[in-house]
Parts: structure tokens; C-alpha cells; sequence
């Protein structure tokens, strides 16, 4: 877990995505603590802790551990799971094709519109957050529709909705 979602409301994960990173806080809260506190305690006993290389970076890992943790919590007491209705319409947890205007049909992308921390668990898409240019801009356009929007080099692009159906397994 390393990067930070930027999402402030609902987090859409899939459910395979919401189950492993419940394993992954679980597994963090437990035996990746305990190993860490393990280390801090030993080298406790080795005395001088000013000059303790050991006791420094087991400190500093526990620091980045317990980040973290608040952050996988975040994410999973934010998460939204629920399969989006296949209407058409571009929302979080639909795989999104889109074409940019003047491109034929075999030129079209897509995605899954849906928290960052799912890319390590959809084989296959590519993931973009509801907050990223692309993915804002879409958000609530239906299949068949062009919509401008500003992409990060700054370029007024348009892009024509191919379609937008729920993320499935």
C-alpha cells in the first residue's frame, strides 16, 4: 500500500481489492507490528540508544508502518464495494471506453473509473481515479456523449463516451 487515494468521499474498490486490503491491514496490525516492536525492544537492551543504529531505523519503520495503517483504515472505513447499475451512464466502479474526438473506434481506450488502490488487483486495466482529469470530466456522462476536458500538459482535449459498464471479476 503505497499510494494514497485522493478521494474524499465514497473510495469505489472492488471487492476483490477491499478483501485483500482488509488481509494487508490485518496483517499489518499484527504480525508486522509485533516484528517491529520485537526489534525495538531488542535493541533496547543493547543500552546506548543515541548511537543504535538498529533501534533508529526500527523506530523510523514503525513511524511508516503506523502511517500506514491510518491510511489503509481511511480507505477501508470509506470503501464503497456496491456494483454500479449498467445504465449507461460513467460513475465510480464502471469500466469506461473512450475515444478522443477525430479517432476511429479502434483507436478507443478504457479504464476503470475507481480508487487508485485498486490497480493492483484489476489484471489487466488501467485505473483513474474519479479526481483525475479524465475521470472527472466523464463522471455522470452517458454512453455517446462528448465531453471537453483539460488535461494535465494543459490541452483543451474532447472525448466521445463508447460506453461505460460495471467492473465485473
Amino acid at each position: 500500500m503505497t499510494q494514497q487515494t485522493e478521494q474524499q468521499g465514497p473510495i469505489w474498490l472492488t471487492q476483490k481489492a477491499f478483501d485483500q486490503l482488509s488481509a494487508e491491514l490485518e496483517d499489518m496490525k499484527g504480525p508486522r507490528r509485533q516484528d517491529i516492536v520485537g526489534r525495538i525492544s531488542s535493541a533496547r537492551e543493547e543500552g546506548d540508544l543515541s548511537e543504535n543504529g538498529g533501534y533508529h531505523a526500527a523506530r523510523e519503520e514503525q513511524g511508516k508502518l503506523e502511517g500506514q495503517i491510518r491510511q489503509l483504515e481511511h480507505v477501508l472505513q470509506n470503501a464503497e464495494t456496491t456494483v454500479p447499475a449498467d445504465d449507461g451512464v460513467v460513475a465510480a466502479g464502471k469500466v469506461v471506453t473512450y475515444k478522443f474526438e477525430g479517432d476511429s473506434d479502434d483507436e478507443a481506450e478504457t479504464f476503470l473509473l475507481g480508487a487508485r488502490e485498486n490497480e493492483d488487483y484489476v489484471d489487466g486495466v488501467t485505473v483513474f481515479s474519479p479526481q483525475a482529469p479524465l475521470g472527472a470530466a466523464l463522471l455522470g456522462a452517458e454512453t455517446g456523449s462528448v465531453v471537453e476536458f483539460t488535461g494535465p500538459n494543459g490541452r483543451t482535449n474532447k472525448v466521445e463516451v463508447v460506453s461505460a459498464v460495471p467492473y465485473t471479476d
